[in-house]
């Protein structure tokens, strides 16, 4: 290490609940066996490049607030290596294994498409020979197809043909980039492939167009030898005013249209979840049920605001919740936890991003804990599968099984015409939770 840029820092170690050390994991202890296997394997903890190490705390009404050492240099090749030095000793020093990145994350993008690459080829392998340094992996990667003004009226989705060509192109340098460094996944987030308005739409042409493209992006992977999971992102609106892939059951609805459900499964952001009115534990349930919960990006947005507010989640409760979907449906399939989530723009000391992580993690492993003995302990999962104890034999069982008719089911109507009326016993559910938490 050439620079120690988080200084009088050493790596997080967990030292329990009764610790009152903030530079301790009270909960997370990565090599804990529960419910069959160690944390940091249920977790795969990431770090995203794009908060913790791009981001100066500037917001629409004010300049940064955070003083990003690494950039102290004019030349960028220089200013990306300090980052890169910078990000992989925050990632040792907390203990994590993974991180994620946007190709333009790792150094910034020119004003051409040749000499972004030529830069971003130099930094590559300066990464590669940290991350093999340090033994830390890619969890997944992606292209910033949203940020620059070309992509206003979308990348994949844009009526301009040069701009989805150009979105190919940068997608091929971060597929590249992704399949270079091992990554183990690859996400596709669409960012603004949705409209601001259908009075200049036409809808059907262009999610025909984002099938097409990342039936390509697919096929160039796989013949470059990545064998890893795509995921999509989804998310309901923001920036543009609707987005196409609005939600986990609007973009199962899509993978499986286009014939990509070999292929792609989901990456369900926890913010996104909520601006779509649902709930984590919904969005996993939807993606798991079709074999589709890939990976999770981890955060929490603010009940009293409607935008995404990517704060680091403390939730224990619904937490708790999304881990109950976990493990009964046995885990993520390829991905993990990345943390994309940013500290507060007034958190302006370097030891705020650790706060922010240790928080994160202690807040995933409580939940995991709790829903291991939930499961485990408790009377849950029979109570739960009591309420449809009707579907278990007679006629239910029929049902289930589809033996029966429409008319069949007039005739068992018909002949016991009063319904006895079964409590749903939310309210003893809820308390089976708070009792473990």
């Amino acid at each position: 290490m050439d620079s120690e840029y988080f200084k009088g820092i050493k790596k997080i170690q967990y030292e329990g609940p009764e610790s009152d050390n903030p530079l301790s994991f009270k909960f997370y202890n990565p090599d804990k066996i529960v419910a069959g296997k160690k944390m940091r394997e249920h977790f795969k903890f990431a770090i995203a490049y794009w908060h913790s190490f791009c981001g100066n705390g500037s917001d629409p009404f004010g300049k940064g607030t955070l003083k990003l050492e690494w950039n102290n240099t004019s030349d960028p090749i220089q200013a990306a290596k300090n980052k890169a030095d910078a990000a992989f000793e925050f990632i040792e020093k907390m203990g994590f294994e993974y991180f994620c990145f946007h190709e333009f994350d790792l150094i910034e993008e020119s004003s051409s498409l040749f000499e972004s690459e030529k830069k971003l080829e130099k930094i590559l392998a300066y990464v590669k020979e940290k991350k093999e340094e340090s033994k830390i992996k890619v969890l997944w990667g992606t292209a910033n197809c949203f940020s620059h003004p070309r992509y206003m009226n979308g990348a994949a989705t844009n009526p301009n043909f040069r701009v989805v060509a150009r979105a190919g192109a940068q997608v091929k340098l971060a597929l590249d980039a992704t399949i270079y460094l091992n990554g183990e996944n690859y996400v596709f987030w669409g960012g603004r492939e949705g409209y601001m308005s259908l009075l200049n739409t036409e809808m059907k042409k262009e999610v025909d167009n984002m099938a097409i493209f990342l039936t390509m992006a697919k096929d160039y992977a796989r013949s470059q030898g990545f064998k890893g999971n795509f995921l999509i992102e989804p998310k309901p609106m923001e920036p543009m005013k609707h987005q196409y892939d609005f939600d986990a059951s609007t973009t199962i609805g899509f993978i499986k249209e286009y014939g990509l459900e070999k292929d792609f499964k989901l990456n369900i952001e926890v913010n996104h979840a909520t601006l779509a009115q649902h709930t984590m534990q919904h969005e996993l349930s939807v993606a798991a049920k079709d074999g589709m919960l890939g990976s999770i990006d981890a955060n929490r947005g603010d009940y009293q605001n409607g935008w995404d507010t990517d704060q680091f989640p403390n939730n224990v409760l619904e937490t708790t919740q999304a881990m109950l979907v976990l493990l009964q449906f046995g885990g993520l399939k390829g991905g993990g936890i990345n943390f994309d989530a940013k500290v507060r723009r007034n958190s302006t000391d370097k030891e705020d991003l650790f706060h922010a992580h240790i928080g994160g993690a202690d807040t995933f492993a409580r939940a995991l804990i709790a829903a291991e003995k939930i499961i485990s302990n408790s009377s849950y999962l029979e109570l739960r599968k009591s309420r449809y104890k009707s579907f278990e034999f007679g006629f239910g069982k029929n049902f289930s099984e589809g033996k029966l008719n429409l008319k069949d089911l007039y005739q068992i109507a018909i002949q016991d015409d009063e319904t006895k009326l079964e409590s749903g016993k939310q309210e003893l559910f809820e308390n089976i939770l708070n009792q473990y938490i």
